[in-house]
C-alpha cells in the first residue's frame, strides 16, 4: 500500500503516522526525528521531564484521552491483561464514543501532509485510533519502536530510583514490555508499517530514516539535520545490552519475541507465527493467573481475619458436634 501526502479532500488523504511501543523504548527518539524529518506534530505537547530530559513529543490531549478510555474499560495503561477489545469484547456502544471522541481530538491536528502522533497507550487502543483517523479522513501508517528488553527494564529502574516512583520490578518492566510489543506488531497487522530498533536509530538515523520512507512510501526529506544531529545525543543513552533477553516467566516469550522484531527492524526474516503463540499463551496464562491471585486474596484476606484461636476453637466445636466419634474421635 503506497500513502500519498495531501490534505484530505484533494486526490490523496494526508498521513496519520502512529509511533507504536512502551516508552522507554525509544519512541520520544523516534516521533522527535520524524518531526524534524517533516512530519507536524500535535500542539500541546508533554514537554521535557526528569526521564526525559529532550522532550516527550505526545500530545497532552491524548494523555488524559487514552486514559479516560482505558478507565471507561475498567483498565489502565498499568494493566497487564490484554484489551478487552481484542478478542471481540469490547462494547459497541462504549466503542462508538471513544472514536467520538478521538475524531475529535484529530480535527484539531495541523493541516499537514504527514502528521506524526506518539502516546505510549495508543498501543493498547490503536484499532480505535486507526479507524478514527480513517474517519477523520487520514490515510494512517505506523512505526514501531523496539528496544531490547534488558535496557527497557534498565531505563524503568533508572527513572523510578531517581524519582522516587513506585518501584517497577524487571518481572513487571518485562511483563509491560511484552504486552505492549505483542500488542504492538498485532495491532498494525494490515497497515503499512516499519520497525526501527533504537539502537540502529541512534547509529545512522539517516539509514532508519531512509528505511521508514521506503517501506511506508512517504516524503521525509525535509531534513533539519544539524538539529537532529544535536537532537541525538549519546550522553542520552544510559543503557546498553548486547546479551541474552532473561526470561522472568520460565518460558520462551521474551527472546521470542525480541528477536522477530529486532531481525524486522533489520529488514530480514521473521515469524509471524511465534508472536502469535506467544500472544496466545500469554493472554490464557494471564487471565488465568489473574484469576488465580484474586481468589488467593480472598482466601489470604479471610485467613487474616481468622486467628490460630478462632480457629482452634471452631474445629473444637465441630467435634463436639459429633460428639468426638468416628473419624473426629
Amino acid at each position: 500500500m503506497t500513502l500519498d501526502n495531501a490534505r484530505p479532500g484533494t486526490a490523496a488523504r494526508s498521513v496519520a503516522l502512529f509511533v507504536l511501543g512502551l516508552g522507554r523504548s525509544g519512541t520520544s527518539a523516534l516521533t522527535r526525528v520524524l518531526s524534524l524529518c517533516g512530519g507536524a506534530l500535535p500542539a500541546g505537547l508533554l514537554g521535557a521531564t526528569a526521564s526525559n530530559p529532550s522532550g516527550c513529543w505526545e500530545p497532552r490531549a491524548a494523555v488524559h484521552l487514552n486514559e479516560a478510555i482505558l478507565r471507561r474499560q475498567g483498565s489502565s495503561a498499568y494493566d497487564l491483561a490484554l484489551p478487552s477489545h481484542v478478542d471481540g469484547s469490547f462494547d459497541a456502544e462504549q466503542r462508538a464514543a471513544c472514536l467520538a471522541d478521538i475524531r475529535a481530538f484529530l480535527t484539531t491536528l495541523p493541516r499537514a501532509p504527514l502528521v506524526v502522533i506518539k502516546e505510549p497507550k495508543i498501543t493498547a487502543l490503536a484499532g480505535m485510533w486507526f479507524d478514527a483517523a480513517r474517519g477523520a479522513g487520514f490515510d494512517v501508517a505506523a512505526v514501531v519502536a523496539v528496544r531490547h528488553p534488558q535496557e527497557v527494564i534498565a531505563s524503568f529502574e533508572r527513572r523510578t530510583s531517581r524519582q522516587h516512583y513506585v518501584h517497577v520490578s524487571p518481572a513487571l518492566a518485562s511483563a509491560w514490555w511484552l504486552k505492549y510489543t505483542l500488542l504492538a506488531e498485532r495491532h498494525t497487522r494490515g497497515v503499512p508499517r516499519v520497525f526501527v530498533e533504537y539502537a540502529n536509530l541512534l547509529e545512522d538515523w539517516r539509514r532508519e530514516v531512509k528505511r521508514i520512507a521506503a517501506a511506508l512510501a512517504i516524503n521525509l526529506n525535509t531534513r533539519d539535520e544539524a538539529a537532529i544531529e544535536e537532537f541525538l545525543s549519546p550522553d542520552l543513552r544510559h543503557h546498553r545490552y548486547h546479551g541474552p533477553v532473561a526470561e522472568p516467566f520460565g518460558t520462551d516469550w521474551m527472546s521470542v519475541v525480541y528477536a522477530a522484531l529486532h531481525a524486522a527492524a533489520r529488514d530480514e526474516p521473521w515469524d509471524q507465527s511465534a508472536l502469535d503463540r506467544v500472544f496466545d499463551a500469554y493472554r490464557a496464562s494471564e487471565r488465568g493467573f489473574r484469576a488465580a491471585f484474586e481468589d488467593c486474596g480472598r482466601y489470604r484476606q479471610l485467613n487474616r481475619l481468622m486467628r490460630p484461636s478462632i480457629v482452634r476453637l471452631a474445629l473444637e466445636i465441630v467435634a463436639l458436634a459429633h460428639r468426638r466419634r468416628g473419624t473426629w474421635a
